[in-house]
């Protein structure tokens, strides 16, 4: 195995090659750095060399050029700030402006009010003249009418003359009343039509002032505009003058670098500055360090014994080969299995984890607490009896699969816990309550009517003792599982295992007798296999998939259920609907999906319905 330790040996020495690599590469640009300001302090020194007098030269064109860039940077500068002046003065003209015009308008606007509220008075004034006319009119028709009813008495009152005489005399009052109302309404027709005049005559001057406004403002808004565009003008050249200033600076590195590298190798300081010349030594004995020690690993590297090495190589290549093909194998395997007993035919998902986030259990929680326990509690069925875990705190999901059997029901609980349900199995050992049978070397522990057994690192499995016995056997292979592949387990695995709560049934009219009554016989009957997932926020959303015979049959189907929603999603006895909006149907093949938003009157209905909390059926109003 010797060839292993010189194979661990080279990759040790290669580790610290790179190591030394990249720390002379940062000393060499510190390094850098240091002669750069070295030349740039000892510009002064540098003249009396006549090696780096070609550097000189270039440095002062290069000085040049930024005092020319310099002066045009302070020329935009000062055009920026003049325009910053003019534009502040043009927004003090324009409010000045504005304002003067605003005074001129108050008065006008109040006259205007004044003959809009007169006006206003003059109308209701005619439409009161009016309402009198009609009532003397209708007065004399009610007059009229008395008097032909007095006359076709038979035999007429004893007292006919006098009704007569009265009616008479009330009929000669209503023309001069009349004539009256009539004066009284051409006055007011008058009047009206004097406030209208006023009234238009200050709109007219109102309109003339809010043109003015309007024009004043446009012009000013112009010319704010053309400084604007100056300005921003002026702001790209600035940007571009200054990006100039820094490239120039840029440009002459490279001939202070000659300068500060000539000066260190002549032990020159600047008197101002003789630190910089330090700096430079101390760096270029740390890079001249990493060379060595750069050198000293490549010759312990050229001792070492190549055929060691070669095999070395060999080894770890065959390893990645052979890890290239067991990887895949392994990712290729199976998905999780959920260690069901093969006979199942339906399957309820209580994500427990998502109905604590969800909105409509956090109102029921608030609002009907009680209601709300007996619900989740029925939800969760064998699983509320698990010791030491919390369902709301400590399990993500519970998973109860159900089969009929002779016409019962036999249910099969698995818990899905967030972490290692060590805790819960330590619990149980020390408690006498417990028996603990064990089956082909798995424990089985048992409690009165109440049986629990591990059957994965999160997972364990609870409920009554045959039930949790099986799936037992089930887990070690005793017994056939549930195919991961298969027409029930896809459909199931297809719902989203986000949803708060997932239901699907290979025969669906037996779903009747696993929980209260949910669908429509009609839509059980027309389906093969059906599925249901439940997202409880608001609006709580809904997605129903339906397997039908055949593809026609899933078209006729979906167009049945477009055509007469209210026929087909409907609670079973009851007149509550499954949806707000008529759902959206799409078809697949043989498979149907329906997604629809659930009224939350109908979702709390079904959540009881399916936690078997519900009264007795009755109809009840949508």
């Amino acid at each position: 195995m010797s060839f292993i330790r010189t194979g661990l040996r080279e990759i040790g020495l290669k580790i610290r090659r790179q190591k030394t690599r990249m720390a002379l590469r940062h000393e060499k640009r510190v390094l850098q750095k240091s002669e750069i300001n070295l030349g740039r302090e000892g510009c002064s020194q540098a003249v009396n060399f006549p090696e780096v007098r070609n550097e000189i030269v270039a440095l002062k064109k290069l000085e040049q050029e930024q005092k020319e860039v310099a002066l045009r940077i302070a020329q935009i500068e000062e055009s920026i700030r003049k325009i910053e002046l003019q534009r502040a003065q043009n927004a003090k003209e324009q409010n000045e402006a504005l304002a003067k015009l605003e005074e001129e308008k108050k008065p006008i606007l109040e006259r205007r009010n004044d003959a809009k509220a007169a006006g206003d008075l003059c109308d209701r004034e005619l439409s009161g003249v009016e309402r009198r006319l009609q009532d003397n009119d209708a007065a004399e028709q009610e007059l009229l009418k008395k008097l032909a009813e007095l006359q076709a008495q038979v035999p007429p009152p004893a007292d006919l003359e006098t009704q007569v005489a009265a009616i008479s005399a009330r009929r000669v009052r209503l023309p001069e009343e009349r004539a009256e109302v009539t004066r009284a309404r051409l006055g007011s027709a008058e009047a009206c039509r004097t406030a209208r005049e006023n009234l238009a005559r200050h709109e007219a001057e109102l309109a003339v002032v809010d043109k003015n406004i309007a024009r004043i403002r446009d012009e000013f808004e112009a010319r704010d505009r053309v400084l604007n565009e100056n300005s921003r003008a002026q702001q790209d050249a600035l940007k571009d003058a200054r990006g100039l200033h820094a490239t120039v600076e840029e440009k002459k590195n490279p001939a202070y670098l000659n300068i500060g590298r000539h000066l260190a190798s002549r032990g020159i300081a600047p008197p101002n500055a003789p630190h910089l010349l330090r700096e430079v030594q101390k760096r270029r004995a740390a890079a001249d360090r990493h060379l060595q020690h750069s050198a000293d690993l490549a010759v312990l590297s050229s001792q070492i014994d190549k055929q060691e090495l070669r095999k070395f190589y060999f080894s770890v290549v065959s390893l990645l080969v052979l890890l290239a093909i067991i990887l895949p194998l392994v990712f290729q395997s199976p998905q999780k299995r959920e260690w069901l007993p093969q006979e199942t035919e339906a399957i309820l998902s209580v994500n427990t984890e998502q109905i604590e986030r969800d909105d409509l259990p956090k109102r029921w929680r608030k609002d009907q607490s009680a209601e709300w326990q007996n619900v989740w509690a029925g939800l969760n069925g064998s699983a509320e009896r698990t010791p030491v875990l919390n369902l709301s705190r400590d399990v993500v999901r519970v998973t109860r699969a159900m089969t009929t059997d002779a016409g019962t029901t036999r249910e099969f609980v698995l818990v899905e816990s967030r972490g290692d349900v060590s805790q819960v199995i330590r619990s149980i050992e020390k408690d006498k309550a417990f028996e603990r049978r064990p089956i082909s070397g798995l424990p089985v522990w048992l409690h009165r009517d109440f049986a629990l057994a591990r059957v994965g690192p999160k997972t364990l499995a609870v409920g009554s003792a045959p039930e949790v016995e099986e799936l037992v056997r089930v887990r070690l292979g005793i017994k056939p599982d549930l195919k991961t592949t298969g027409q029930l387990f896809d459909r199931f695995q297809a719902l989203n295992q986000g949803n708060a709560l997932r239901l699907i049934s290979q025969d669906p009219p037996k779903l009747a007798q696993m929980f209260h009554p949910i669908f429509t016989p009609e839509l059980l009957d027309a389906s093969q296999l059906l599925g249901l997932s439940l997202t409880l926020q608001n609006p709580v959303k809904a997605r129903l998939v339906l397997r039908c015979k055949s593809p026609r049959g899933a078209v006729e189907l979906g167009r049945l259920i477009k055509n007469e929603p209210q026929r087909w999603l409907r609670v079973q006895d009851s007149d509550l609907l499954l949806y707000t909006q008529t759902p959206e149907a799409d078809s697949q093949g043989t498979d149907l999906q329906l997604r629809f938003d659930v009224p939350e009157r109908t979702a709390r209905l079904l959540l009881r319905r399916i936690a078997k909390t519900d009264a007795p059926p009755t109809v009840a109003g949508n």
